[in-house]
């Protein structure tokens, strides 16, 4: 919908999919080009992530937004892991990471627990790390001991990143707070340029738009990104991060001159390069810190 004139909204698209039974919520990716949204499929109280269930029911789809203002359907997305047959499982509540240049999203999954999403190939959905507590232990009919035979409702109701920490509220065994760490999927620099982001309040359902100061951590997070996805000559992007070290040692004036000639540097290498956009959102990047005084 368009709201720019509030006493007259104009709904822009529409889209609708039998397979999904609750377009519960949605998060967008920070430039608003896509949106996930969720199926709560069956309200969040059936086990609806075992083996047998549909990949299209119960999860994620992913929907480009078009520069005419419309919607374009891609891929669904579930967790990868089946969960039991007492464990009430369906996708619900979450938020972006803000982690430059990528899409990636922390949601919750009842007592399929808490999965972090990348989304920035539309067709192609991942995960790339994961927080299970397991099943919650039902209280047996005469209560003095735990069935493993009939389920209880809990897991996390919503998993929302906030200034560097994700938070899950865990509907029967309290609060969960955790940290990201590095992996294969996801590197040091990347939730370090994450953790700059910083608000002194968070409202998921409002989703501010996510700026970056100018810091290295957030230029590194574009060339770890780059040396993953091979979206830059090996020997150019070893030489970039030498003279990125070489540039952070020093200070002042030599500094600033050093950055501002690799920004000019990376810039040329986009033309010739797999991945031209990320290569000059990283040359972008560059020049920001070397303006920093």
């Amino acid at each position: 919908m368009d709201i720019a004139n509030p006493e007259q909204p104009v709904r822009l698209d529409a889209v609708a999919d039998t397979n999904f039974s609750l377009w519960h919520t949605a998060v967008f990716s920070n430039d608003g080009s896509k949106v996930v949204f969720t199926d709560e499929w069956g309200g969040g109280t059936s086990p609806n992530c075992q083996s047998m269930h549909p990949l299209e029911m119960g999860g994620n789809t992913t929907l480009v937004i078009g520069r005419d203002r419309k919607f374009t359907q891609h891929a669904y997305f579930k967790i990868p892991t089946a969960q039991g047959a007492q464990e009430n499982c369906v996708s619900h509540n979450g938020s972006l990471i803000p982690v430059p240049g990528r899409d990636i999203m922390v949601q919750g999954w009842y007592q399929g627990g808490v999965d972090l999403i990348d989304f920035t190939d539309a067709d192609k959905p991942v995960e790339i790390g994961y927080f299970d507590r397991g099943p919650v232990d039902a209280p047996a009919a005469d209560g003095a001991a735990v069935s493993r035979t009939r389920g209880t409702i809990g897991g996390s109701w919503g998993a929302y990143w906030y200034n560097g920490r994700i938070y899950s509220s865990e509907m029967a065994r309290g609060l969960d707070i955790l940290e990201l760490v590095p992996g294969p999927m996801l590197s040091a620099n990347e939730i370090a340029a994450a953790k700059l982001v910083r608000w002194s309040e968070f409202n998921p359902q409002s989703q501010p738009k996510v700026t970056w100061p100018a810091a290295f951590p957030v230029v590194r997070s574009y060339l770890d990104q780059l040396v993953r996805n091979e979206g830059l000559a090996p020997a150019r992007t070893t030489a970039i991060g030498r003279a990125l070290d070489a540039a952070e040692g020093q200070r002042g004036g030599a500094r600033r001159a050093a950055l501002t000639t690799l920004a000019a540097a990376v810039s040329q290498d986009a033309a010739g390069a797999k991945d031209g956009e990320k290569v000059r959102a990283m040359a972008t990047a560059i020049r920001e810190l070397g303006a920093v005084r």
